[in-house]
């Protein structure tokens, strides 16, 4: 039996990250009784990708279905990152309210107003979820103020403005209409997405359609395709019809339908306008595109995703290690690999790269958004180069434009000056500066997207690891003028070979090595970082000579500091435009851009001018 659009409730749980989401939904499933008495139930249970439990982030927009009474409440968790705000912006049509979750501390944060900004615009009327109040030094009141004045600079219509509000701890597991209510469980949250969130639009009768919003793959079903239904009924084996960007149709039979039961997929023999189904039997889908009956042809617009803002080459490695660790290393083999991620994920823009077989140009919305894909990579056990990152430009009346982020900081007030200094000369501008009564500075910066590639890694330096920094795309802006670039130079190897302790000694005084004793090292491989702005050449491979002359003392005791190892997000921001980050399935190395004298002239020959 269907469920009628009267009884769904579609949503979707947005908030700046580590504000409890997935927490909070945690406690729903669990409340909800979707699992067996003795099932052994994880934490975050939702973030099931392995990159998401490392790294503490939701990085995919992901459903699960909760019964409440006689309404099933259709559920959305979304990223809070900015960087993978498609995932969100892409899942916002399919829902007819958010949850907008508000840490009773912290308060409105960056990423709470761009995913904010981005539900009002679509005209949903969020519901607040004031979280964590059993936090020490909570203050859901002026939270919830800070609240509705967001709304306010956001432009929030009246309708929108009288939003519903309820209180909660997602860890604790309740949620109460008043904060002196009993605090007992999320009954009274369920309750108001209920009375709050209005039914789907749609009606049985019209014929059936449908956009497709996300596209799961099923290693036995094939690629599926997952959305709201928006008008009409479908069982399995009927007939629809597959309209995709080109307006090329196909009409084919529907071999499964599928619904969700907390976070399991369920077969379903029916469903209804108003639910959220995933459909296979329609191999060739992409993300966007529309299911419809075949008698009643229909080609909805295509689904809004903000444009990627930077972007870097993948290259064949080409390294005297090229092929040791990993063993996808071919150039088709990486083309196809992400001809598959094109067509499952619309927020990456990939293509080929102009006038270079052996590369491949990815956009994305930031430096993490590419990370999540070179790391899925190398655990597929594909190795390849990388370039340094990009940022796209647009020409605008004859101009050209880029990127602007406004940037939010907040660091111990005496680390402020050097913070400040620092930006300024990457073409930051200060909009807001507060300091509080803990001596936290926060400042808010506008800066181009170039002032904010290598800065993360200054900036960790620069404040002792204490330093919070945050940033959302604003706009596309004037170009900027010169920005500078990496002010320290790099210790380049001269030598291919296993490195040694005695050379480590020797050099690190030149600067911070980047590679430890009985690692491989090669001829042009970046082996440290020097102290000064340029790079130096240098043997890491260097044995002490032996003789047989005794010395009149000890030999010096050889003591290390420990090698300066980085993230991946880290490896891209820091790298050069002659630097090519080297990736393999165990590591990752960086390497210098050593051009044959052909190759060099025919480069020279087709550069612009």
């Amino acid at each position: 039996m269907t469920t009628t659009p009267d009884k769904i409730r579609n949503v979707a749980i947005i908030a700046h990250i580590d504000h409890g989401k997935t927490t909070l939904l945690d406690g729903l499933l669990k409340q909800s009784q979707v699992f067996r008495a003795n099932q052994v139930i994880q934490e975050r249970v939702m973030d099931s990708y392995d990159q998401e439990r490392e790294r503490g982030i939701t990085i995919f927009a992901k459903h699960c279905a909760l019964q409440f009474g006689e309404y099933k409440i259709n559920v959305i968790d979304t990223p809070g990152h900015a960087d993978f705000s498609g995932e969100v912006e892409r899942v916002l049509d399919m829902v007819n309210s958010v949850l907008l979750l508000v840490d009773a501390r912290e308060g409105p944060m960056p990423q709470t107003r761009y995913v904010l900004a981005q539900a009002l615009k679509r005209g949903l009327r969020p519901l607040v979820i004031i979280n964590k109040i059993d936090r020490p030094h909570a203050d859901p009141d002026r939270v919830l103020s800070e609240t509705f004045d967001l709304f306010v600079e956001l432009g929030a219509n009246d309708h929108q403005l009288n939003f519903p509000y309820i209180y909660a701890s997602g860890l604790a597991g309740y949620a109460c209409r008043e904060i002196n209510d009993p605090r007992e469980n999320l009954s009274p949250l369920l309750q108001l997405i209920v009375e709050e969130v209005p039914a789907p639009d749609g009606s049985i009768e019209e014929p059936f359609l449908m956009q497709v919003a996300t596209a799961p793959y099923d290693e036995y079903l094939g690629r599926g395709s997952c959305g709201r239904i928006l008008n009409g009924s479908i069982k399995k084996g009927d007939m629809v019809t597959h309209v995709d960007v080109n307006l090329q149709e196909k009409t084919l039979k529907i071999t499964r339908i599928k619904g969700y039961v907390g976070i399991q997929q369920v077969d379903m023999d029916e469903a209804a306008a108003g639910d959220i189904i995933v459909i296979y039997g329609i191999p060739d889908v992409l993300i966007g595109d529309t299911l419809c009956d075949p008698g009643h042809i229909v080609h909805l617009p295509a689904l809004r995703v903000e444009e990627p803002t930077i972007s870097i080459n993948f290259v064949v490695n080409s390294g005297p290690l090229a092929g040791l660790d990993g063993k996808n290393i071919t150039m088709n083999k990486i083309r196809d690999r992400l001809w598959r991620e094109k067509r499952a994920n619309i927020t990456l823009r990939i293509e080929e790269t102009p006038g270079q077989q052996d590369s491949m140009t990815v956009s994305g919305r930031g430096e993490l958004h590419l990370a999540v894909l070179i790391e899925a990579m190398r655990r597929e056990n594909y190795e390849f180069c990388i370039s340094k990152p990009k940022v796209i430009t647009k020409i605008v009346d004859g101009d050209t434009h880029e990127s602007l982020e406004r940037l939010y900081i907040e660091v111990p007030e005496e680390n402020s000056g050097a913070v400040i200094d620092a930006l300024a000369k990457r073409k930051g501008e200060m909009q807001n500066f507060d300091t509080n009564e803990h001596h936290i500075t926060a400042m808010e910066f506008l800066i181009p997207t170039r002032g904010l590639m290598g800065f993360r890694h200054d900036f960790l330096t620069m404040t002792r690891g204490e330093g919070i920094l945050t940033s959302i795309f604003e706009a596309f802006v004037p170009w900027k003028g010169e920005i500078p670039k990496r002010k320290n130079g790099v210790m380049i190897s001269t030598n291919q070979g296993r490195v040694t302790p005695y050379a480590c000694f020797s050099l690190q005084e030149r600067g911070m090595l980047m590679v430890a004793p009985n690692e491989t090292a090669y001829e042009g491989m970046i082996v440290g970082e020097h102290c000064r702005d340029n790079d130096i050449p240098a043997n890491i491979t260097r044995e002490k000579q032996l003789t047989n002359i005794r010395a009149a003392g000890k030999d010096e005791n050889i003591i290390l500091v420990p090698p300066l190892k980085m993230t991946l997000e880290q490896a891209i921001d820091y790298i050069e435009d002659d630097e090519y980050v080297e990736i393999t399935p165990s590591t990752f190395r960086f390497r210098k851009i050593y051009l044959k004298e052909n190759d060099r002239k025919r480069a020279e020959k087709n550069q612009p001018g």
